[in-house]
């Protein structure tokens, strides 16, 4: 099982038990009863098992098992109360579960829905929970509004029609959609903690003002931006924990648009990020290790080279000083653990550790031996197939490009046969520096020094054995090289000039 799957497996396990006890009050605020009761009864459902289901994130499980009698009367009911969130009734069919309708499960947790299962959404008669009411009229109108513009929407989609033909249809759209914001703006300010008001404003967009004019004449080109930073969260309570059981997994989709699109991919600016968010999670213990979650895992691989160092100071921050200790098992802490350790030595920034190993004539060969200006260190099996692609590649960038940028290739194979390796070296006519990795003079394995869970990997040094950059396709060496150049000729300019 590999690292993301033994997280993902441990993670589900400890969601899945309740987190805490609480006591409800009724609606109308009887006398406390703790524990729920729902109550349905729908047309069309006999004698057959239903079972409740729940939303988590990306994830979905059953909670609770009943009856359908002869009837279709059947109820879910236990001493603990639920989670609030977005629930939804499942039947076993001959191709496996089907999901019926979701409803709202908020404060109040005993009450009655009953319909005709033809249409249920249509028919659906709450008793003793306001929540679900709103919900149901709530998808009422949205289905009604959606056959309005039904035909609006096809002509807007007609790739033969002009935009001046277009432009009724879009006026009639938007019409239509300016009253379901008012509905929905109208049903928020009513029912402002409601659930349905909850889940609804979750879902509505931030709009920013315009950009005021700075004292030059000139617009303010980055206020828009920090006014969406800043305000990015104000219709979503990253403390609701509430917002974990939708039937979309909007938690998550928040944070990924909020560190993805509105910071630049710097370790530093995405914790400080991160930091901005967990301050407002962190009111809730379930949110709190959700999002902190959520963040280690968004950046165990991520794809922009150098955020694995997101991953390492997530581990140290919230892991390795105990902040989650009050959920987190000791495998799933181990685990990270793991995962950061191997990483650690090798992100960007860092410098590389020496390598020193034999190389094809047996003759001791040390990287830090290399003088020129760059160093990029290849480490590869000799029967990996992506390895085989990329060595040509390779190859033909040293032979064109190596005098250009000054750099020599210090090339690690991973298998133990000397043969294998010389074959190779051989077959692919390479150039460059090759050592065998297992016939080290380090006690350290270079695996534990640079992070090659995979082959190739691919790293590279400055003069200084800095490294500058890893784990880049052959085909970007070029676009690096040429960057990294100007981006050192601009910096001793900027030098010069101060």
């Amino acid at each position: 099982m590999n690292f993301r799957n033994l997280l993902n497996t441990n993670f589900e396990r400890k969601m899945r038990l309740p987190i805490v006890l609480i006591s409800l009050v009724s609606f109308f605020g009887a006398t406390a009863q703790t524990g729920y009761k729902i109550d349905f009864n729908i047309k069309g459902w006999k004698d057959t098992t239903v079972y409740l289901g729940s939303y988590y994130g990306e994830q979905t499980n059953l909670k609770d098992t009943a009856r359908a009698n002869a009837t279709g009367s059947f109820t879910f009911d236990n001493k603990t109360p639920l989670s609030q969130g977005v629930y939804y009734l499942v039947l076993k069919t001959p191709s496996g579960y089907s999901k019926i309708f979701d409803f709202v499960v908020s404060s109040n947790q005993r009450f009655s829905i009953e319909g005709d299962s033809k249409d249920f959404i249509k028919t659906a008669v709450v008793k003793g929970d306001e929540d679900n009411k709103i919900f149901f009229e709530n998808m009422r109108f949205l289905m009604e509004r959606g056959k309005e513009s039904e035909p609006f929407a096809k002509i807007i989609k007609d790739s033969t029609l002009t935009e001046d033909q277009k432009k009724s249809a879009r006026e009639s759209f938007a019409l239509i959609n300016n009253k379901v914001l008012q509905y929905q703006n109208e049903l928020i300010e009513k029912y402002p903690t409601f659930l349905t008001a909850r889940l609804i404003k979750s879902t509505q967009t931030i709009e920013a003002p315009m950009p005021p004019t700075k004292t030059d004449g000139t617009i303010d080109s980055s206020f828009q931006l920090k006014y969406y930073r800043e305000h990015f969260f104000d219709k979503f309570d990253l403390a609701d924990d509430a917002m974990l059981r939708l039937p979309r997994p909007i938690y998550q989709e928040k944070i990924k648009e909020y560190l993805n699109k509105l910071y630049a991919p710097i370790p530093d600016t995405i914790m400080m990020a991160i930091d901005k968010m967990v301050a407002k999670a962190k009111k809730n213990p379930e949110t709190y290790k959700y999002l902190v979650y959520n963040c280690i895992f968004l950046y165990s691989a991520p794809e922009i080279m150098g955020l694995d160092e997101v991953f390492v100071r997530l581990y140290d921050k919230y892991y390795a000083s105990g902040e989650m200790d009050f959920w987190a098992t000791a495998s799933i802490k181990k685990s990270l653990k793991d995962y950061a350790e191997k990483l650690r030595p090798s992100l960007i920034g860092k410098t590389g550790a020496n390598l020193i190993m034999q190389d094809q004539n047996l003759q001791s060969r040390s990287m830090y031996d290399i003088k020129n200006k760059y160093t990029i260190l290849f480490i590869f099996d000799p029967d990996c197939g992506h390895c085989r692609e990329e060595t040509p590649k390779l190859v033909e960038f040293y032979n064109k490009s190596h005098t250009k940028f000054d750099f020599q290739v210090f090339a690690v194979a991973s298998d133990t046969s000397m043969v294998k390796m010389k074959n190779f070296i051989k077959e692919f006519k390479t150039p460059w520096i090759t050592v065998n990795g297992p016939r080290s003079y380090l006690p350290e394995h270079y695996s534990t020094l640079y992070h090659s869970d995979s082959t190739p990997a691919l790293y590279i040094l400055d003069n200084k054995k800095k490294i500058i950059a890893k784990k880049l396709p052959v085909k970007q060496l070029e676009d690096f090289f040429t960057k990294h150049e100007k981006f050192l000729q601009s910096k001793k300019s900027s030098n010069k000039g101060t």
